[in-house]
């Protein structure tokens, strides 16, 4: 006996059924999933690298105030040099170094600021 083929037998092997409503919108949402997280990576990627940039001109600046400071103190040094040397070549000569101390009541005295009377003509109405 022959058989006949069966032309849907046949279509059932060669092509896949068709997508139903779920697996559309299931595929729908796996794209929307995708580009999103591809945004999401792009968004994060992106704030990597300003991150980097900001990091990158802070170490810039800290490194040129450093050098600035650097020069500052080499700058300070020499001059507290000078003024050491300054005060080591007065020392011999002081008078007051060699001289003994004034007693307390000379460096502790008050001093009486010339007050305006009250009586002056100034101020009298």
């Amino acid at each position: 006996m022959p058989h006949s083929s069966d032309s849907s037998d046949s279509s059932s092997f060669s092509q896949s059924p068709p997508p139903s409503k779920q697996d559309s919108s299931d595929d729908m949402r796996k794209v929307q999933r995708r580009e999103k997280n591809r945004i999401a990576a792009q968004k994060s990627r992106l704030r990597q690298t300003q991150k980097a940039d900001t990091l990158h001109l802070e170490s810039e600046d800290l490194e040129r105030q450093n050098a600035a400071l650097r020069r500052e103190i080499k700058q300070l040094s020499e001059e507290m040099k000078h003024f050491a040397s300054m005060l080591s070549s007065h020392e011999p000569l002081c008078s007051i170094l060699t001289s003994p101390p004034p007693p307390p009541e000379v460096l502790y005295a008050t001093h009486s600021f010339h007050q305006p009377h009250i009586s002056s003509p100034r101020f009298q109405h």
